[in-house]
């Protein structure tokens, strides 16, 4: 467990980087478009995580989301898969909401996630077989829900779009009500504490899930893509996560009939903006 302790402490210590310097100027650019940004404490924080785990690991190797590891095309050995700030806009525009997302594979098998709460001080983490964590509390197994009764995540972007409505136009119509936060991770974090039932997303990155992926199933949650497949920890992958029969109510009644569009989804056969 000595490689979970490490990773724990070292994402805190980042959040606690990003709390001391809040108040200084941010240098904010763009990416793929006008509202995928990036700033210059995203870079700091990966660049802060990168050097102290190769300082004290050299051999593992690190795909971060600004940058790091852009050669590595398998997970062979240990492979850390970092989001240094999920929830950027959040982080950008209102000062919290946001997240440290951390995601370790050995060999290609799931070892341990850590989700990091910077600005409430709340530590999601779960090693492989051993249980989930809310700070130093275990996170309870998930209860059932059907979908009339759950709460369901949802970017509300998706409900605009004429090739996504009417797939995820009537799975909001019949939940109990939807919401959206902007940070994957966080969404990941919240329906493995129950504070949400489901959710789905588009086209996530794995620095985007790799964390909240192992929380979520530590405490009984079904992560597939939206083809009802395994993810793929090397590509972006369009994504369902709730509790086992609310999975199973979603992606039978409302995403198996359009297999073949999402398909040209998940494939990224269309303009997201």
């Amino acid at each position: 467990m000595e490689l979970f302790e490490f990773m724990k402490e070292i994402t805190v210590q980042a959040g606690s980087n990003i709390r001391q310097k809040l108040n200084e100027p941010l240098l904010i650019e763009t990416k793929s478009n006008a509202n995928d940004l990036v700033t210059n404490m995203d870079k700091e924080t990966e660049r802060f995580l990168y050097e102290t785990i190769i300082n004290t690991y050299p051999e593992h190797k690190i795909i971060g989301e600004e940058g790091s590891g852009k050669d590595i095309n398998d997970l062979s050995g240990t492979v850390w898969i970092i989001d240094p700030i999920d929830g950027t806009l959040n982080f950008v525009h209102q000062g919290e909401n946001f997240a440290i997302s951390v995601g370790v594979f050995i060999d290609g098998k799931k070892y341990a996630g850590v989700i990091y709460d910077v600005m409430r001080d709340k530590l999601y983490s779960a090693c492989a077989g051993h249980g989930a964590y809310l700070n130093d509390s275990p996170i309870e197994p998930l209860t059932n829900t059907a979908l009339k009764q759950s709460i369901v995540s949802i970017n509300p972007n998706w409900l605009t779009k004429p090739y996504t409505a009417p797939i995820y136009g009537p799975i909001v119509v019949d939940a109990r009500s939807a919401r959206s936060y902007g940070s994957a991770a966080l969404d990941f974090a919240y329906v493995a504490t129950g504070k949400v039932d489901a959710y789905i997303t588009l086209r996530l990155h794995p620095w985007d899930f790799a964390g909240g992926l192992i929380i979520a199933e530590e405490v009984g949650a079904v992560v597939t893509n939206q083809l009802d497949e395994s993810l793929n920890m090397l590509h972006a992958n369009s994504i369902l996560v709730a509790n086992k029969a609310l999975h199973h109510e979603i992606y039978s009644n409302y995403m198996k009939p359009y297999q073949t569009e999402l398909l040209t989804i998940h494939q990224g056969r269309f303009h997201s903006r």
